[in-house]
């Protein structure tokens, strides 16, 4: 499958790490952002094929990880109540709030469900017309834009009963505060 397959030849991946470790003269430290990456990272062995000089780092961690206390608790919120479906990637469904996490509200009866992408909770919307769909809309400035279809499909659709809750993280300012600290 073009695009896909290419991603998964072994013999290209040691192309690269034979081109990365040409490039790397000197030590290097690399930092993955989110959780995703590290995942695949550690999954594939990435981290034992790359030279020794260059040294991985895990960083200031996915949306997820730095979703603030208040959003995750509107969330809960939300999905307590009886008119709403709260559609969430499943990443945030253990995530603390201050007093449970989505999975406890699902436990309590909320009807929280799992989602794909921003589509698969416009889909939920169009398939439950009668019931308040809101999706819990976070990620890094990357994700804005599949955020932003999905609110422009589901307004060009007449879906009133679509909205989000979001919580987007720039990147920068995140690698700003750890490039000044001291640790």
């Amino acid at each position: 499958m073009k695009y896909l397959d290419e991603y998964r030849d072994a013999r290209i991946a040691r192309v690269l790490a034979a081109e990365i470790a040409r490039y790397t003269t000197r030590p290097w430290v690399l930092m993955e952002i989110c959780g995703g990456q590290t995942h695949t990272i550690m999954r594939y062995g990435i981290d034992e094929i790359l030279p020794r000089g260059l040294e991985l780092v895990h960083g200031p961690g996915c949306p997820v990880c730095v979703t603030p206390l208040e959003t995750i608790d509107k969330a809960i919120r939300l999905a307590l109540r009886r008119d709403v479906i709260l559609v969430s990637y499943g990443d945030m469904i253990r995530v603390p709030g201050s007093q449970l996490d989505l999975f406890a509200a699902k436990a309590q009866g909320a009807d929280v469900r799992i989602a794909y992408s921003p589509s698969g909770a416009v889909k939920i919307a169009r398939s439950n017309p009668d019931r308040k769909v809101v999706f819990l809309a976070i990620g890094f400035e990357t994700t804005a834009p599949a955020n932003a279809m999905a609110a422009w499909q589901a307004k060009s659709e007449g879906l009133a009963n679509f909205s989000m809750l979001g919580s987007h993280v720039l990147v920068p300012p995140a690698i700003r505060a750890l490039m000044a600290s001291e640790n």
